[in-house]
Parts: C-alpha cells; structure tokens; sequence
C-alpha cells in the first residue's frame, strides 16, 4: 500500500541498465515477502543477517506503528528482481537516522549498494545525520561506506561461549527467586525496569508495551526462557528487579542468545546481574543447544571483562559508520 505523497518512487540509471528504486512508508505482503527472501538468502551466503530484529519486525503485516519517518526503500533491477533493500528509521529528538541495507548475493559489486547509500543520503534530515549499520562487518560495506565519505563510529561486538565447560555457580539476594514471564501479565512491569536500566541506551531505553507484545508473536519466542527475578512484598504483592530474556536462533547450527539482560538500577550491585545471566545460560544448556552468543559495545570494557570470566569469547563484530564528526 502506498501511503500519501511521501512516498517516492523514481527511475535511476547509475546502474547496469533502467533501475527502480522505491521508497515506501508501509510494505504490502507481497513486497514485505519479497524483502524477507533477500535478507534469507544474505544470511545463507554470509552466515549472519543483515538486519537486527527491530528491521525484521517492521517487515511483518501486524508490526507495532513504525516513527512517522520511517521508510522503507526498495532497488530493483532492470528484470524487476529486488536487488537490494534499506530501512530508514528517525532517531530521537537530535539524533540522526539510523538505516541498515542489504543487497542480493547474486548481484553484488553491481552498483546496488551505492545506489541504495544513494537514497538514504537523499531522504536523511542533514548530510551529517544519518549512521548505517554492517552486521558482522562485512568487507563489501568496509568498501562502500569508505567509497561514500562514512567512517566507523560504533563497533558492537557479538561474543560466544560454548556449553562443554561447565558453569560457575551463583546465588540470588536473599529473600529474590526466579520464575518465567506471564503472557498478559508482565509486560508494562518488564517495560518499566527495561528503560531504567537501559535508559541510556539509543535503541533499547525507549521501549512500551508494544514492543515487548510484538515480539511475544515471533516464532522464537518462549516464555519459559524469559526468567523474571522478583522480591514479594509484605502485602503479597511483588516487585521486578531483573530479567534475563533469553532465545534461540534456528538453523544449521541452532544457537541459544542471551537477548536482553536488565537490572533495575536500584537492584544493581548485589549479584543479580550475574546470578540472572547464568541462570538464563543453564535454561538454554537445558535444551540441548550447543553455545550461546550476546551482544556488548566494544567500548564498554566492565561488562566484557564479566562476560569473559564467563567464558565468553570475542566472535565477530557489527559496525555503525556516520558522515558526521560525531565519536
């Protein structure tokens, strides 16, 4: 469905023949099924999606209402075939775009990626206001982001452990336990104690209830695998600390992901942290997967050194670059 005069749609020739490059506000099912293809078979050439879950939950026909500039652009060759795709998201209030991009394996080094680099510079709100993403730092968009004037301002760093070492043991605070999430129930408590503990986080610290119900609807979804860390109160009642949500990803290799780790920062300090995270680790060891991966910014050298204590590992790394002066 194409939605009021924002949408564009135009012809470009910067590429091997007559080229189609669309942007778009909503994706009907059959475009949203044509981008879902693309990013598949870029995770079976390149062993690693080019989008993060946010992107794959827009593409979906009962995604939560996207910002009133989001976007979606569409590149298509002179066949027709979708070439490659981007998703342009705003960013808070003084902060630039955010866009991750991904082009067909079979027609890559084609012109594809600057043509989509093209239009993101385009529609972004300042020549210095846009960052794109590259899961798993790939060389081509090393190239590409050199090529158009971007430069490297944020490395996220995925690190794995495998399951054959065993586990340290840890203890919750007193008078804390465990228990899983409840459909319909713990969704605005998880809500609230997520964007304390991550208020100064650009994607994860604004998150509402919608967020967290659209992603109860992914097929990965478990609750038993959302572990709640709680304190009762005098009157019966019960307060949230923490949470570990953990999940797993489906394929060759199944592989279990410590999602979201939060903590209260009230209840920080005391263990919880590390009594959580290895509590969500046994829960996947539990169902037999064979090693867990999560993410962690490079710079952020406390939270690595606890990771690798835990036995993880460095296993490869996601890149922002920006045509800004901004670190």
């Amino acid at each position: 469905m194409i939605i009021g005069t924002r949408v564009q749609c135009g012809l470009s020739t910067s590429v091997d023949g007559v080229v189609l490059r669309e942007w778009r506000d909503v994706l009907d099912s059959d475009r949203s099924a044509e981008v879902v293809g693309l990013i598949d078979a870029a995770v079976a050439e390149d062993r690693v999606s080019p989008v993060s879950d946010h992107v794959r939950l827009r593409l979906r026909p009962d995604a939560p209402a996207a910002p009133e500039s989001s976007r979606h652009l569409l590149v298509r060759d002179d066949d027709g075939r979708l070439a490659g795709y981007a998703h342009l998201e705003p960013g808070a209030e003084g902060s630039p775009a955010v866009a991750e991009l991904v082009v067909h394996p079979e027609l890559r080094r084609r012109g594809f990626g600057a043509e989509l680099v093209a239009g993101l510079v385009e529609l972004a709100p300042g020549p210095d206001a846009l960052r794109v993403w590259s899961h798993g730092g790939h060389p081509g968009a090393a190239r590409l982001a050199e090529r158009h004037g971007f430069r490297q301002v944020r490395a996220l760093w995925r690190m794995r452990r495998e399951f054959d070492e065993p586990l340290p043991e840890a203890s919750l605070p007193e008078g804390v336990r465990l228990r899983p999430f409840v459909v319909g129930r713990d969704e605005a408590a998880v809500v609230e104690v997520n964007n304390r503990a991550f208020s100064w986080h650009p994607e994860q610290g604004g998150w509402d209830v919608a967020d967290v119900r659209a992603r109860e609807a992914e097929s990965w979804f478990d609750p038993a695998g959302f572990l709640l860390a709680v304190r009762e109160d005098p009157d019966g009642g019960e307060r949230l600390l923490g949470y570990h949500w953990t999940k797993v990803h489906a394929g060759e290799e199944p592989i279990g992901e410590v999602y979201v780790l939060g903590v209260d920062p009230d209840a920080q300090g005391g263990g919880l942290g590390k009594a959580l995270t290895l509590a969500g680790l046994r829960h996947l060891r539990a169902a037999g997967l064979p090693a867990v991966m999560l993410y962690v910014e490079s710079d952020n050298e406390p939270a690595i050194a606890v990771y690798r204590r835990l036995g993880f590992r460095h296993w490869d790394t996601d890149v922002q670059y920006a045509r800004s002066s901004e670190q």
